[in-house]
């Protein structure tokens, strides 16, 4: 299958945001988890990424729905699922609350975290797609701060991303 993209250029000022984007490629991993899922960002916060307040996703979380899914308990679900999650960020103490609330909600699952003082790439990598660009996984990079975020949906350029960062900081097995 050929590789598609789409590049969205988002800011506090414009009515382009990444969250339906970031949604739908989560959603994808809730049902159809990868092998392998990467997630690199100089600086993430536990930002929610899913906003369920009309019960649009009830089907996805069972009995008992949130109203809402934070970023870390959208990997941890999707580590749950089978996929060898991987994260990059910097050894900063901004990062302790994603990391700490990760680590407890992915309890005992296939989780790799690095923390490398020089991370500054940016990038969302499952199977056959990937989020990546300027935005880092915070709440200003994802609805303040103008950045440029591109989706690639298609398995080599995933394939050759996922093969990239794993040369750089290892698989985590």
């Amino acid at each position: 299958m050929k590789s598609q993209e789409r590049t969205l250029r988002t800011g506090q000022y414009t009515a382009i945001r990444v969250d339906t984007m970031l949604s739908a490629a989560l959603i994808a991993e809730f049902i159809a988890p990868s092998d392998h899922l990467w997630l690199v960002s100089a600086w993430i916060t536990d930002v929610q990424v899913l906003d369920n307040s009309h019960g649009a996703y009830d089907a996805l979380f069972g009995d008992t729905p949130p109203l809402g899914c934070r970023l870390s308990d959208a990997v941890a679900r999707i580590a749950h699922g089978g996929a060898h999650v991987h994260v990059v960020t910097r050894d900063d103490p901004h990062n302790e609350d994603f990391l700490r609330h990760l680590m407890k909600a992915a309890s005992g699952r296939k989780l790799h975290i690095v923390r490398d003082p020089d991370t500054h790439e940016k990038t969302l990598c499952g199977n056959d797609w990937m989020l990546s660009g300027s935005m880092n996984f915070t709440i200003r990079g994802m609805a303040r701060n103008d950045e440029k975020i591109t989706y690639r949906a298609g398995r080599d350029a995933a394939a050759q991303a996922r093969i990239d960062l794993a040369e750089r900081w290892g698989n985590g097995e």
